[in-house]
């Protein structure tokens, strides 16, 4: 089965510079985006083959989640059940028969770190949930988790130590994450790969110079190990600030 998990920066602005060449290409099983920044209505995807589930914020051309299956899934459910995180539309689970696949558009820390206190609540919060649809069974997530876990996950660690995304807070929420039973598939199959980055700022020639930073991920249930196929990040596909990334299971 192949997943495909994009934040696209507005999916109508994506669509005009190939989105749909690309997902055609790939042909995913499940294929997730994050921030499609619209609502309701805002746009007609005709994706043969795919149930689609959207999930809007309240504020208008803000976050927002969708994702395509072609299986349909046993139940469907949006946000993470407590008000003050749902209200931005940044999270979808659709439940299969032997796993979840949760997407997911991680809170951003913003500039000045104006937004880190909540960030923390939303790890803790976000981490509780995971660990409830675990006991019943495997889950799978995907997303912009806004976060490079390790220096070797950026291209320029020393000078973003106290920048969001990469702050010691941050990165110590994603390694207990990690401890409390996940896997980081694409360090899974390359612990020690370098220069694989999934998001570039448009500013300083940043994707040209590859100075990039590691936040789009697959993180999969420790009991699933043994059904991991491969990891690929899709440096090579335009569209958005971020790239597709994508992991294989048997």
């Amino acid at each position: 089965m192949k997943l495909i998990s994009w934040n696209v920066n507005g999916i109508r602005a994506c669509v005009q510079k190939g989105f749909l060449d690309f997902f055609k290409e790939v042909d995913a099983d499940v294929f997730c985006i994050q921030e499609s920044k619209l609502q309701e209505g805002q746009i007609n995807l005709e994706l043969e083959g795919y149930y689609q589930y959207w999930n809007y914020a309240e504020r208008k051309g803000y976050s927002g989640t969708a994702i395509f299956t072609k299986v349909k899934p046993l139940s469907v459910s949006y946000g993470i059940n407590i008000e003050e995180h749902d209200k931005e539309g940044r999270v979808i689970t659709l439940e299969f028969e032997n796993y979840y696949v949760i997407t997911v558009y991680t809170p951003n820390s913003q500039n000045e770190l104006a937004r880190l206190d909540y960030r923390m609540k939303w790890e803790d919060d976000f981490r509780e949930y995971l660990k409830s649809l675990e006991k019943n069974k495997p889950v799978i997530l995907c997303g912009d988790l806004n976060v490079a876990h390790k220096e070797i996950d950026l291209k320029n660690p020393s000078t973003n130590r106290k920048n969001a995304g990469f702050t010691d807070d941050e990165r110590e929420k994603f390694t207990t994450l990690l401890n409390s039973g996940f896997i980081d598939t694409f360090r899974y199959f390359y612990p020690e790969l370098t220069g694989a980055y999934s998001w570039w700022s448009y500013r300083f020639n940043a994707r040209k110079n590859n100075a990039g930073w590691r936040i789009d991920y697959f993180v999969v249930s420790n009991s699933l190990e043994d059904r991991l196929d491969s990891a690929k990040i899709h440096a090579e596909v335009l569209g958005s600030d971020h790239c597709p990334v994508e992991l294989v299971i048997k």
